[in-house]
């Protein structure tokens, strides 16, 4: 999962930053509205988490903007301002929930994870395809009820590639989602990646093959019907 925040108080963004990165979410700090705005023209991410307080523009503002711009990217406000009015105007501008600080991280991921597996299309917070199930809270995969055993890069990556089932997802979206920019290295990571959660997934599930490789474009998870 990849998520922006735009927060100008740079304490208060590295404490959210730390809590994001404790989950394996990868971040993107942007600390005025204009660069927030920049970020979400330019990248594709999975959540906006948007102060209201920004010192160049009104949080609202930014709101009206992104959505202006044609980003449905969901959007959390995160803010210290607890009135009614607030709350409502962020939401008639096109926010999709508001969090007041200060806030517990529990409910702050509860809330993340909601967001997202809805904006994907998914009701609750597990994803299914055969006999394979994603649990987006516990980020544990299982096949036939055994546990599928992955590294947090690995999971990052077939996390991205179950909430977009179905999707094919190429190598610099694989990148941007796991690395964010930042220190990214060569493409043949992702090959490399995939190869491994092949290997396990063939270990508990030989007869099918999940991800399927669409030559010169990337992979895709296959979105079979769930096995009752």
């Amino acid at each position: 999962m990849r998520i922006l925040l735009i927060e100008d108080d740079k304490t208060v963004s590295q404490n959210i930053s730390l809590i994001l990165k404790r989950e394996n979410i990868v971040v993107d700090c942007s600390f005025k509205a204009e660069d927030g705005l920049e970020d979400a023209r330019h990248y594709e991410y999975d959540l906006i988490i948007l102060d209201l307080g920004l010192p160049d523009m009104d949080g609202c503002e930014a709101i009206r903007r992104l959505r202006s711009m044609q980003i449905s990217t969901p959007i959390l406000v995160l803010s210290g301002m607890a009135a009614i009015d607030k709350k409502v105007n962020a939401l008639a501008f096109g926010c999709d929930d508001y969090l007041t600080k200060p806030f517990d991280t529990r409910e702050l991921i509860a809330r993340i994870n909601a967001l997202v597996r809805r904006s994907k299309g998914y009701s609750e917070n597990i994803i299914r395809t055969g006999d394979m199930e994603v649990n987006l809270n516990s980020k544990i995969v299982t096949i036939t009820g055994k546990t599928l055993h992955l590294t947090s890069k690995e999971y990052a990556l077939f996390e991205l590639l179950a909430l977009r089932k179905g999707a094919t997802i190429n190598k610099e979206q694989f990148l941007n989602h796991l690395y964010g920019g930042m220190d990214e290295p060569e493409g043949k990571i992702i090959d490399v990646f995939l190869c491994k959660i092949r290997r396990k997934i063939e270990k508990l599930s030989p007869q099918e093959d999940y991800i399927q490789t669409v030559w010169g474009r990337g992979y895709i998870l296959k979105d079979l019907p769930v096995l009752q």
